[in-house]
């Protein structure tokens, strides 16, 4: 899974959401409704409504400091962290519920996973330490987590989170003990932290089936897929170069080991044909380019190939993109969406660049990456509440009452 390179933090460069207003007063009326049925005290549910309030409008960091001194007489900064870090509600059914809302209100084309880089300065905060990301080509001190995103072309909005914890943080007692981590939470790598991320949804959260689109780059595809295609989960993801597959094509030798996907496309190049799509958008010109499909396998755990029966599941496809110029491919995809055409496939990857855009323009804006709590719980708090007043802002934009600086 490709990194993400963190975006800048430098207060000034926030663009400032402008508290609810209008239809998005209405939009946050009716979604907190939908949230927070699973909140047991009236209480709780003023709260969370009022911190929602002051992740839309609160200026600067969201602290949750800055969030009470905006919303003022409606809890004090005690009762916010309270209700934050040390209260007893749960977040699992707040996001749900806010993953149904969405599902019916913008009904999502594709789930897609995106990581999320938090830098942090300390040690203590839950999760935070050195890491080495290859976007950045540099070691950063931070915090990794996974999102899941409700993706259409109009919009997206994340929907869960996991935090990734690594085995010196779960197997450290003390560490373990100062943030609260709970017992149940165990040892994964970041690709299975990133195929939980969805598939703890598609676990009785009762969603629509969709594709669940990710950029898994650098990240071991392969366990991903393994974990999705054994949840039988549509998926289409972005693979490296070296990725080893199984040709199982007819149209080109069969092969008895295991081939990178470059090599794949490369004895593919005459299987190329031209392709035309147009991403949504007023002024969105339509866009050409090169595509070849083939249909490949996956090695067995252990390298070797499956020969024969199709795998459990049905087959795959490896996707080759490529511009009208003699660089060959510049994109590989793995997909199991056999009936889609190459154009919707190509159009589907491009949630991707959606959620990307997203993230900046509102997610970063109304505070996703501020929490500055040390506890697990606390954390997850946060962001879902976040995610919350992200949607707001995001279903309020598509009705044309928000504008965002670009």
């Amino acid at each position: 899974m490709s990194a993400v390179a963190p975006d800048t933090d430098d207060e000034p460069s926030k663009t400032r959401i402008p508290p609810p207003t209008g239809s998005c007063e209405v939009v946050l009326t009716e979604l907190c409704s939908a949230l927070f049925t699973s909140l047991p005290r009236s209480d709780q549910r003023r709260k969370g409504l009022a911190y929602i309030r002051g992740l839309l409008g609160a200026q600067k960091r969201k602290s949750i400091r800055n969030i009470a001194a905006l919303i003022g007489g409606q809890a004090t900064e005690q009762s916010l962290h309270h209700f934050i870090c040390d209260s007893t509600w749960e977040w699992t059914p707040v996001r749900r519920a806010l993953a149904r809302h969405l599902a019916s209100t913008a009904p999502p084309q594709a789930w897609v996973v995106r990581p999320m880089v938090i830098p942090k300065a300390g040690e203590r905060t839950v999760g935070v330490e050195k890491s080495f990301f290859p976007d950045l080509g540099q070691v950063m001190n931070a915090q990794q987590a996974i999102g899941v995103w409700a993706a259409t072309e109009e919009m997206s909005a994340p929907v869960n989170w996991r935090l990734h914890l690594s085995r010196a943080w779960l197997e450290d007692r003390h560490r373990r003990s100062q943030a609260s981590i709970p017992d149940d939470v165990g040892v994964e790598t970041l690709s299975e932290c990133a195929a939980e991320a969805y598939l703890e949804m598609d676990r009785g959260w009762d969603l629509p089936v969709r594709p669940v689109v990710m950029d898994a780059r650098d990240a071991d595809a392969a366990i991903i897929v393994r974990k999705l295609r054994g949840a039988r989960v549509p998926l289409l993801i972005r693979v490296s170069s070296t990725l080893r597959l199984g040709v199982s094509d007819p149209a080109l030798h069969s092969r008895a080991e295991a081939l990178t996907a470059h090599q794949i496309m490369g004895a593919a190049r005459d299987m190329r044909r031209p392709v035309l799509w147009k991403e949504r958008g007023p002024e969105t010109d339509a866009r050409t380019g090169l595509v070849a499909v083939v249909r490949v396998r996956m090695p067995s755990r252990h390298g070797r190939l499956l020969l024969g029966h199709a795998p459990r599941g049905g087959d795959l496809y490896l996707l080759g993109v490529g511009d009208n110029d003699r660089r060959w491919p510049t994109e590989l995809w793995l997909t199991d969406l056999k009936d889609a055409q190459p154009a919707a496939l190509l159009r589907l990857s491009r949630l991707i660049h959606r959620v990307d855009q997203d993230f900046i323009r509102i997610a970063n804006q109304v505070g996703i990456r501020d929490f500055a709590g040390r506890s697990f719980r606390g954390w997850h708090r946060h962001v879902t509440l976040a995610s919350a007043a992200h949607a707001v802002a995001a279903l309020a934009d598509t009705s044309g009452e928000l504008s965002y600086a670009s």
